[in-house]
């Protein structure tokens, strides 16, 4: 799905939006077709009330402002060589092979399915991320023939930055996302699953 296709949108969107238009769809839809066919006038919003109830489910799972800033905080304390077995052993968790590499601008190797992903984690609590470590990034991957790449940030991301990366293989793991792929990880142990 294209990111800035409707559905996309919408996802993004509280639940409630894609709710107010299903429901004024469907004023809209039994204003137009005759009294007979009111009935099918339920069935015009019902891909938008599917999304209102995934965004719903997806909203109340997701972990609240707090719980997010509290576990970024409690990643921050560590120190890298932590930080990175704490990634590794979230990576783990969701099936890959995690290795530590050795190369300049990737940190960790994932292997799921014999697709590669780098993953670069060391300049994570920088306050501001350009392009500059990204490209690096990128270099490592078309060296390494990777298919994915990964930049884990704690701080701010530019907005070239982001350009960057959405022109690439390349996805930025940040706030919620990072504290949710770690949630189960326990940092006072890192090589432990919680």
């Amino acid at each position: 799905m294209h990111d800035n296709s409707l559905f996309a949108i919408l996802l993004r969107a509280p639940w409630w939006v894609s709710a107010a238009l299903a429901a004024a769809l469907v004023v809209l839809a039994r204003l137009a077709v005759p009294e007979e066919y009111h009935l099918y006038a339920y069935f015009v919003p019902l891909p938008f009330g599917v999304i209102a109830v995934y965004a719903l489910w997806q909203q109340l799972r997701a972990p609240s402002e707090a719980a997010v800033s509290a576990k970024l905080d409690a990643l921050r304390g560590l120190p890298g060589p932590e930080f990175a077995t704490v990634l590794e052993a979230a990576f783990r968790r969701d099936g890959y092979a995690v290795t530590r590499v050795a190369r300049p601008g990737a940190d960790l190797e994932l292997t799921r399915a014999a697709r590669v992903t780098l993953v670069a984690c060391k300049r994570w609590k920088v306050a501001r991320t350009g392009v500059e470590p990204l490209r690096e990034l990128d270099a490592a991957r078309e060296s390494h023939e990777a298919h994915d790449t990964i930049y884990v940030a704690g701080g701010e991301v530019t907005q070239s930055a982001r350009s960057f990366a959405s022109g690439r293989r390349m996805r930025i793991l940040e706030g919620a996302a990072l504290a949710e792929l770690v949630k189960r990880v326990s940092l006072s142990a890192p090589h432990q699953q919680a």
